[in-house]
């Protein structure tokens, strides 16, 4: 402790180190909030700048941050989460009571009891109480719904919170997604969900799955070096990585930053404000011409006046109407409960009855988000004993099962890339220009296709070579629709509701998945809708491709949702369906959107 001696403090030994790392640390920190400055306004284009200078920008290493450092970045950047607008309970509920029919309620409320004194009489008590328990039962039955359904969705969501594999002073520890930041190194395998964005470090090159971000059915191949994104999956290799964006800085967070900042106003909402503003200019009409007459002309006095004043208040109101359509839309929403989806807006029920145009996403919507043989194939396995089995190798390209059949004799086949298994074959130089041709037939209709091949084995063990190899089948890959999928589009059809493929998927796809489920072929890559491209198209305008195109396919579907507001501002009900939330055709265009986690069946309306 320090020692005082009249004025003067003399600082012992202890306190003055305790100073002098306190001045240290202060000024680490402010070092490293300039450092980092250009991170954090993102004027460095960490997702494509050299894996060297990420390291430089971010002031890290390979061997990972240390604690101190983390939670000096989590002062900075944020924790690596979409963090939701927090909305007083209080104001909630009295928002329900904001909008034009309440406040003809409210107004005749104040009538009745602060206006209708005078002439020996009381003011009107019992119709103030009554039109207070409306308006109170109205926004309770509302705030009640709404509120359980945020609640059930926020314990949805935070039962999916992933965790990460993180090197933190020297040592690799688990922790939650939520507290990783830009800088930390990350482990990477097989099934894992990808925190955050972040650049791959040496090693192998991985498989990652992007479906739920650009609708592509189809792994990518990430090498080392190159980025990837919070959200998608790898589905082969194990690497490390480091992180360059977090929270509401990736791209996820940057597409999610479109849908709440939606200023767009509801179908139902605006049909009420309709009712609402035509009741109160029917009714202050009415009132002005009744004053004139029974206070002008007849003479009445004070207190009969207000009493056919508040009759014709009352009565020029729906009054029970609020309460009514959200009892009914409680109704709704329950039944809607049964079938485990869950209403985060008792509105979009209304909305999503009423829709014209239905835009779905077509990977794990539409289809089961599975590539699978497009043909029934005969099952042989079950007569066959496993001798050996080979995994798939990023070198070879290939699988290999040696097997005994039912007679006792040794074979052994091989599934992978075509190339690698017309490599393999004897015939290859008769077979060749066929199989590229079948390749090509496949493709045209967005298939993928496999190559089998098999040898047999004379000598009766799996580490011999085998005889030669004889190309034998192609197996035609497809991401198949759901079993309902067909069926769902009929009756929205019948219904009158078109429907429209919005995927980043290729645009054979788009079509060959069209032509399946019966929605049509008529579909056009994402390029047709940008002003650039407008000669492609002729004298068609894009309002009118729009609205007669089956779908749109492609990257940059990201930027379509300009010219689909054209056709929502030309009086289309709109609405979005999707499994998660992407950059296309974001949902703060669309009249009623909606979305459903990953691999969950719920669905928020």
């Amino acid at each position: 402790m320090p020692i005082r001696f009249h004025n003067f403090v003399i600082l012992t030994h202890f306190d003055l180190k305790l100073k002098i790392e306190g001045e240290q640390k202060i000024k680490k920190m402010v070092e490293g909030t300039m450092s980092l400055d250009a991170v954090i306004k993102e004027a460095v284009d960490l997702e494509n700048i050299p894996i060297e200078e990420v390291f430089d920008n971010l002031k890290c290493t390979k061997e990972g941050l240390t604690s101190e450092e983390v939670q000096e970045r989590l002062d900075m950047f944020g924790y690596n989460k979409l963090e939701e607008k927090k909305e007083s309970k209080i104001l909630k509920f009295l928002g329900f009571m904001w909008n034009p029919l309440s406040w003809v309620m409210e107004a005749a409320a104040l009538m009745a009891i602060a206006m209708a004194h005078g002439g020996g009489k009381r003011g009107d008590y019992q119709d103030f109480v009554g039109i207070i328990i409306l308006l109170i039962i109205n926004s309770t039955i509302s705030f009640i719904e709404e509120n359980n359904a945020g609640n059930a969705a926020a314990a949805l969501m935070a039962r999916l919170a992933p965790k990460a594999k993180v090197l933190r002073d020297g040592k690799w520890s688990e922790e939650d997604a939520s507290v990783l930041v830009p800088g930390d190194i990350v482990s990477i395998k097989l099934g894992d969900i990808i925190p955050a964005d972040a650049r791959l470090l040496e090693g192998d090159p991985l498989k990652i799955d992007q479906s739920a971000l650009t609708g592509e059915s189809l792994p990518v191949t990430k090498h080392p070096g190159e980025g990837v994104y919070s959200g998608s999956t790898c589905k082969q290799g194990e690497i490390e990585v480091v992180v360059i964006a977090t929270g509401v800085h990736t791209f996820f967070g940057k597409a999610a930053h479109l849908v709440e900042n939606t200023t767009h106003v509801g179908h139902f909402q605006q049909v009420l404000t309709s009712i609402g503003n035509f009741c109160i200019c029917s009714i202050a009409i009415g009132m002005i011409i009744e004053i004139i007459v029974i206070y002008g002309v007849h003479g009445y006095g004070y207190r009969n006046g207000i009493d056919n004043l508040l009759v014709l208040l009352i009565g020029g109101i729906p009054i029970a109407m609020p309460t009514v359509l959200s009892v009914t839309m409680a109704i709704g929403s329950h039944k809607l409960s049964q079938q485990g989806a869950i209403t985060k807006r008792m509105t979009a029920i209304e909305e999503m009855a009423g829709m014209d145009v239905l835009c779905s996403d077509k990977t794990g919507t539409l289809t089961l988000n599975k590539l699978t043989v497009d043909k029934e194939m005969i099952e042989a396995r079950a007569g066959i004993k496993e001798v050996h089995f080979l995994p798939f190798n990023p070198t070879d390209k290939r699988t290999a099962l040696t097997y005994i059949d039912g007679a006792g004799n040794m074979h052994r086949v091989s599934k992978g890339a075509p190339e690698q298994i017309l490599n393999l074959a004897q015939n290859k130089a008769e077979i060749e220009r066929k199989v590229h041709a079948m390749i090509d037939k496949f493709a045209e209709r967005g298939l993928r296709s496999l190559g089998i091949a098999r040898q047999e084995v004379p000598e009766g063990s799996k580490e011999s070579a085998g005889g030669p190899w004889e190309f034998v089948a192609l197996l035609p890959l497809f991401d198949p629709p759901r079993h309902d999928s067909a069926e769902t589009i009929r009756r929205a059809l019948d219904l009158g509701v078109s429907v429209k493929m919005i995927t980043g998927d290729q645009l054979a796809i788009g079509k060959e998945t069209g032509r399946r489920l019966g929605m049509g072929t008529n579909m056009y890559p994402s390029s047709s809708l940008l002003s650039e491209n407008k000669d492609q198209l002729g004298a068609v305008s894009i309002d009118d491709l729009i609205e007669k195109a089956d779908g749109f396919a492609g990257e940059g579907v990201t930027k379509t949702s300009t010219s689909t507001s054209k056709v929502i501002d030309s009086g289309t009900v709109f609405s979005r369906g999707g499994r998660a939330l992407r950059g296309d055709l974001g949902e703060n265009n669309s009249t009623s959107g909606y979305k459903t986690p990953d691999n969950l069946s719920w669905n928020l309306l």
